[in-house]
C-alpha cells in the first residue's frame, strides 16, 4: 500500500478528487486529500492567500503520514508540488502532474500561461481592480475547462467554482526549484489532449523542462479527474 497525496488546483477544493479517490482505493493505497489555504474546507481571507502557504500546507500533511508519499498535483498545483518536493525530496517517492504546472526555476504559473498559445481560460478571468484575485464565470467553466465533462457532473459542481475569488500571488510567485534536490525526485506527467486551460502546446513545453520517466496522454480536457476519473486512477496508481 502506497500513501499517495492528492493536491487539487486553482479555484477548487479537495472535492475535485471525489470522482478518482474510489479508483485509487480500489487499487489499495492510502489516500490524503489536501484541502488548500483559501479553499472552502481551509477558508482564508484572499490577501493571506500564498504558494508559500500552499507549499507549508502540504509538507505540514505529508509530515503526519509514515514513510514517503506519492505526490499528485493538478494544475496550478503542480507548481506547489515541485516546491514541496524541493524542500523534502526524501520524503516523496514520486511526483505526479495531471495536467500540471511543471516549471523552470524563476518561471510562474501566470507567466507560462501568459505564453500559451492555445491557453483560453486566462483571458476570460475577471480580474479584481487591485489585481489581488480573479474569478471565473460559469459559461467560461462551461466552455473552457468542463467543455468534455458530463452534464449532470458539471451542473453538481459548478456552483463550487463560479464566482469563486482565487488569489493571484501563488500565480504570480516563481518557482525556486534546483537539479539536486527536486531534479532527483522521479516524475509522472499526464497530458490532456483537449485541454483548452492548459494547451497541449504548454504541456508539451513544460514535459521537457525536466527528466520525466512516465509520461502519458488522456484524451479529456483540462478536469480529467471528473471527465475521465477511472482512466486516471489508473494511470496513476
Amino acid at each position: 500500500m502506497k500513501n499517495y497525496v492528492l493536491v487539487h488546483g486553482a479555484w477548487e477544493g479537495a472535492w475535485s478528487w471525489n470522482e478518482t479517490r474510489p479508483g485509487l482505493e480500489r487499487r489499495g493505497h492510502k489516500l490524503t486529500i489536501v484541502d488548500l489555504p483559501g479553499s472552502a474546507g481551509n477558508p482564508l481571507p484572499v490577501s493571506q492567500v500564498t504558494m508559500d502557504g500552499y507549499v507549508r500546507s502540504v509538507i505540514d500533511t505529508i509530515a503526519e503520514l509514515d514513510g514517503p508519499v506519492v505526490l499528485v498535483g493538478h494544475s496550478m498545483a503542480g507548481a506547489v508540488i515541485s516546491n514541496v518536493a524541493e524542500r523534502i525530496p526524501e520524503q516523496i517517492e514520486r511526483l505526479v502532474y495531471v495536467a500540471g504546472f511543471l516549471l523552470k526555476s524563476g518561471d510562474s504559473v501566470l507567466e507560462a500561461m501568459q505564453r500559451d498559445p492555445g491557453g483560453e481560460f486566462l483571458p476570460g478571468l475577471d480580474f479584481a481592480e487591485d489585481m489581488s484575485s480573479a474569478t471565473a464565470s460559469a459559461d467560461l467553466w462551461r466552455d473552457k475547462a468542463f467543455h468534455d465533462v458530463d452534464a449532470d457532473r458539471v451542473e453538481r459542481v459548478l456552483p463550487l467554482v463560479d464566482g469563486v475569488k482565487q488569489s493571484t500571488e501563488p500565480f504570480s510567485a516563481q518557482i525556486a526549484v534546483t537539479v539536486a534536490r527536486f531534479g532527483s525526485v522521479p516524475k509522472t506527467y499526464v497530458r490532456t489532449s483537449l485541454d483548452k486551460m492548459v494547451s497541449p502546446q504548454l504541456q508539451t513545453e513544460m514535459v521537457a523542462n525536466w527528466t520525466v520517466d512516465r509520461d502519458h496522454t488522456l484524451v479529456s480536457g483540462h478536469f480529467p479527474t471528473l471527465s475521465v476519473p477511472e482512466e486516471l486512477a489508473e494511470l496513476i496508481g
